[in-house]
């Protein structure tokens, strides 16, 4: 089957001018908001691909991955501790179902906040253990995303897709230096090149340091010497400002469509 069967979503884009003409209006993000955004992405598959079946799961249980490493190899999904265990991203996961009955995944979605730096100098806050600094030191918490990230890819080991997207938003991942001013008119600086402030550089091995704010859902394969080297990249998306709904909409749409287009010829076409 051909691949011109996927892509309808992304050209319904193009053509409208952006994710706003499949989704409406704005609606800024909260915690819980890139639930919401994977909801809306799961609605438009249904109802874009009326010949496919998809399925959303909030969750995928450790037991499952390990069965599925297994499935490639003995040596592989051998240990577990807590069989109740389960991997839950913020997104859950959207997958199709394909020609032999198998559920694959093709989009995992995650959000991440740290650093609210902008609201507290706009506030006039001070910070820190004396509340006489203008800027919080940025915290690790992010380090946490690398976690689902392994596990999505130990689950995704034997596909040549890996459509895990993750939003970071707040100070500690400015993509660019910025002033802030406080309510008294003086400046404050938020820099993104320095260590104590920025976090985007915590996340970065999971997409191999390659480009932010792209979509990499496609594996990288290099090509060269004895052997070829396959590597499946998350596709990290940053910047300071709050994440619209209908962007990160937006971005899950493509990221899921070039699923579909990877897997195009195992899929239940008509």
């Amino acid at each position: 089957m051909s691949k011109r069967q996927t892509g309808r979503l992304t050209e319904q884009q193009i053509r409208g001018g952006g994710p706003r003409e499949i989704f409406g209006t704005v609606a800024r993000i909260h915690d819980d908001a890139v639930a919401d955004a994977s909801e809306a992405t799961y609605n438009l598959l249904v109802k874009t691909y009326p010949e496919l079946k998809f399925r959303m799961r909030e969750s995928i249980a450790k037991s499952e991955i390990n069965n599925i490493l297994k499935t490639l190899d003995a040596r592989l999904g051998e240990t577990l501790f807590v069989k109740e265990a389960s991997i839950k991203p913020d997104g859950g996961l959207i997958e199709v179902l394909d020609k032999l009955g198998n559920w694959r995944i093709i989009l995992v979605s995650e959000a991440k906040h740290q650093g609210k730096d902008v609201d507290n100098v706009r506030e006039g806050k001070l910070v820190g253990k004396e509340n006489d600094q203008d800027l919080m030191v940025a915290g690790n918490a992010i380090e946490r995303v690398h976690k689902n990230i392994n596990e999505i890819r130990n689950a995704m080991l034997g596909e040549l897709h890996f459509p895990y997207v993750v939003f970071l938003q707040g100070s500690n991942f400015a993509t660019s230096s910025f002033e802030v001013l406080r309510p008294d008119g003086r400046a404050v600086m938020i820099r993104h090149d320095k260590g104590n402030m920025n976090r985007i550089d915590r996340v970065t091995a999971a997409n191999y340091c390659m480009k932010i704010n792209e979509n990499h859902c496609r594996n990288v394969v290099l090509e060269g010497g004895e052997r070829d080297i396959m590597l499946q990249a998350a596709s990290i998306y940053a910047r300071s400002d709050e994440w619209a709904r209908e962007e990160m909409v937006g971005i899950m749409v493509q990221v899921a469509e070039i699923s579909l287009s990877v897997l195009d010829e195992e899929l239940p076409w008509p």
